[in-house]
């Protein structure tokens, strides 16, 4: 009987894995996963998430990690297993993760991307399209800027959720599943600090996660780029476009300017970039003194908690795992936000 009992589970294991694949490779199934069957799956993994005051997709990944490397030595010990079998009880695990990660969330990697899912077209920007949108953007920046010690966290939300819905329609992205989803603060708040992360998305119970130590300026732009995630959006590029819509059109003074100051350095990358250096410094000296001031701050914040070595590992690992992933430019994916923007703005004007 316990044979039999195995048998059936690693023949619904391989039809699983048979199934994620397909989906991967066929563009339609794709398509149908993220428009008609994760929003089901996601209402019901944050609704039970939700019961919980913390971070049970943390928590999860800890006891994994920490079950797969303790398991075979307690097997070979206590159990007297061959290596054979303890290799083979480890992997069937993983195996049963992988599963997991992707039906429950990650197939959306395999979705249609913002282009085609807005039929907005992309534009190949050149030093005349960029430069027109730097300066309206670091006019509206500087019109934004609104110093802030604190910030209302359920304000954050209801203005996330209320936009959301408001623009789901016309830029491709879910509404919440929820109309008051819950955050979290992350479980290991002290040692994602030390590798530069402000927030992440759980997918195994469609929960968001946000960096105890984010300062109140940051807040609701990285709330709203969790949110994206939790709603299906797997580019970072697209969470970080997404974060700036809803943000930006906030009648919250603090909101908006979070949204704006969100995708300072991505723009202000790009126009190192593009720009010849008198230009460039031109720009930059546009931008308000305050705002120069703040960025230096935040630069200082994270980087006494950052840590070189933990930072470095991490950044390669989660380069690999976006490039695994069809994000082909791994973590300069973020910075991509500057094309999604000039390219809605693009849209906008030839309407």
């Amino acid at each position: 009987m316990k044979k039999n009992s195995i048998k059936i589970r690693r023949l619904i294991l391989g039809v699983l894995i048979l199934i994620v694949w397909t989906t991967q490779w066929v563009p339609a199934l794709a398509a149908c996963y993220s428009k008609t069957i994760y929003p089901g799956i996601s209402y019901l993994l944050s609704g039970v998430s939700s019961l919980f005051p913390f971070a049970i997709g943390d928590l999860f990944v800890a006891l994994s990690i920490a079950g797969v490397l303790i398991y075979p030595f307690y097997a070979r010990i206590r159990k007297k297993l061959k290596w054979k079998t303890i290799l083979l009880h480890d992997g069937e695990y993983l195996m049963w993760i992988y599963v997991w990660f992707y039906l429950a969330w990650g197939l959306n990697y395999s979705q249609p991307n913002f282009y085609q899912r807005t039929s907005i077209p992309y534009t190949n920007y050149n030093d005349t399209t960029f430069s027109t949108f730097v300066d309206d953007y670091i006019l509206r920046l500087n019109a934004s800027y609104t110093p802030s010690k604190e910030i209302d966290r359920q304000k954050v939300r209801d203005e996330s959720v209320r936009l959301y819905h408001q623009l789901s329609d016309s830029l491709g992205v879910h509404r919440p599943p929820h109309s008051h989803p819950r955050v979290k603060t992350m479980l290991f708040t002290p040692l994602i600090s030390k590798v530069g992360v402000t927030g992440s998305m759980a997918p195994f119970f469609c929960e968001f996660t946000l960096n105890g130590d984010l300062l109140p300026h940051d807040y609701p732009a990285t709330y709203a780029h969790e949110l994206a995630h939790l709603l299906g959006i797997t580019s970072e590029a697209e969470a970080n476009f997404y974060a700036y819509q809803v943000c930006t059109r906030s009648s919250v003074p603090e909101i908006r300017f979070s949204g704006y100051y969100s995708v300072l350095g991505h723009v202000m990358g790009n126009a190192r970039r593009l720009l010849p250096e008198e230009e460039y410094q031109k720009l930059f000296g546009r931008i308000r003194p305050e705002i120069i001031r703040q960025a230096q701050e935040d630069q200082s914040y994270w980087s006494a908690k950052y840590s070189p070595l933990i930072g470095a590992v991490q950044d390669w690992m989660y380069d690999l795992y976006l490039k695994g992933n069809k994000i082909e430019s791994g973590r300069k994916n973020y910075s991509e936000v500057v094309g999604l923007l000039i390219s809605y703005r693009e849209s906008l004007l030839t309407q």
